[in-house]
């Protein structure tokens, strides 16, 4: 297990598209395409007119509660998934956090601007980047795992991933992307028998809602009101707690329960089309299950340089913690998109 740093944690996709990367075809923000859809803007929109009054949260509380069986009192709206980071390093008292990498990198860089000193399980690529509970140090009292994982894409067993609380640690279980596995399966939302347990949920990859910042956490009533007096009032706007609530209703579950499906078939042309690529040296990481993959060449940085050039943008990995400049994510897209990434690569390849 490492306590260093060593790697820019603040580095995300979307710098790899803006500014100069503007025109570039978006291979590297893990954002569904083509969202959000005009059902929901238009519900957004609609909201507006109530800008004058604050924004009472009582009734997307609830439906998030009703998405997941779950009372009110185990939910929390926060400002995206990214806000819960910063709240659990603020309001907790942990003496030793530990982040699995490689994963998200906010809430490490959450946990050690409010001061802690936090250490890393690095998990193997030999071992397919896959979870090895007994790799957790038995006296974490905080634990932080994604699930799918970003960026390597592997989908840990449920199983796994509570096997790794105990009494008196809080297990954190960033469930960003789960909507976009089938089904959910490997879901531990709606769990009420796992102690420690908090799940994080993002509503901005699935629906598009990058620039509105909403998601939520389910947790024990007590965690979820500790976290709640971290927060300052009002944190969740009017138009974002009309998306909270429109995003987990019926209608909208099953819209993203088809979507997922749609993006494991627009991941395995990906997969297909990569495969071309093995004589090369091309590496993915599998079998991948969230809505991008991680791959690994080598050149990796000149080959990200030569598909600016050509017009697509992909995501460094070298920022991840387990991880080097052999690395790229890969964001998920329609067919056509895909079929023009793929050219554009055998190009950069060939140079």
């Amino acid at each position: 297990m490492r306590t260093d740093s060593g790697h820019d944690l603040r580095h995300h996709g979307d710098a790899e598209v803006r500014d100069d990367g503007g025109s570039l075809v978006d291979l590297a923000v893990n954002v569904r395409a083509e969202t959000p859809p005009t059902w929901l803007r238009e519900h957004i929109a609609a909201s507006l007119g109530g800008l004058a009054a604050y924004p009472d949260g009582r009734a997307a509380r609830a439906a998030v509660a009703a998405r997941h069986g779950l009372p009110v009192e185990r939910v929390l709206l926060t400002a995206g998934a990214a806000e819960a980071f910063v709240l659990l390093a603020r309001a907790l008292k942990v003496r030793r956090p530990v982040v699995v990498h490689p994963q998200f990198t906010e809430p490490e860089a959450a946990l050690r601007d409010a001061g802690h000193s936090v250490g890393r399980v690095l998990l193997r690529e030999e071992d397919g980047f896959r979870l090895d509970p007994a790799a957790v140090p038995e006296d974490a009292d905080l634990v932080v795992i994604g699930n799918p994982t970003n960026p390597t894409s592997v989908l840990h067993p449920a199983d796994a991933v509570a096997s790794l609380a105990r009494p008196g640690r809080v297990l954190v279980v960033d469930e960003a992307f789960m909507d976009a596995v089938p089904g959910e399966r490997e879901s531990l939302a709606g769990r009420t028998d796992v102690p420690g347990l908090v799940v994080l949920r993002s509503l901005t990859k699935t629906w598009g809602l990058a620039g509105l910042r909403i998601g939520y956490v389910l947790a024990a009533p007590e965690t979820v009101a500790d976290l709640e007096r971290a927060q300052p009032l009002w944190p969740v706007s009017t138009p974002a707690l009309a998306a909270a609530e429109a995003c987990v209703g019926p209608r909208a579950v099953a819209e993203a329960a088809h979507a997922a499906h749609r993006i494991a078939a627009d991941r395995a042309h990906l997969l297909a089309g990569l495969a071309r690529f093995a004589p090369a040296g091309l590496r993915v990481v599998e079998p991948a299950q969230g809505p991008f993959l991680l791959i690994r060449l080598e050149r990796a940085a000149t080959v990200r340089h030569r598909l600016r050039d050509l017009g697509y943008a992909v995501r460094r990995g070298d920022t991840f913690p387990g991880l080097d400049e052999e690395w790229l994510r890969l964001a998920v897209r329609d067919r056509a998109t895909v079929d023009g990434f793929l050219r554009a690569l055998e190009k950069a390849l060939d140079h």
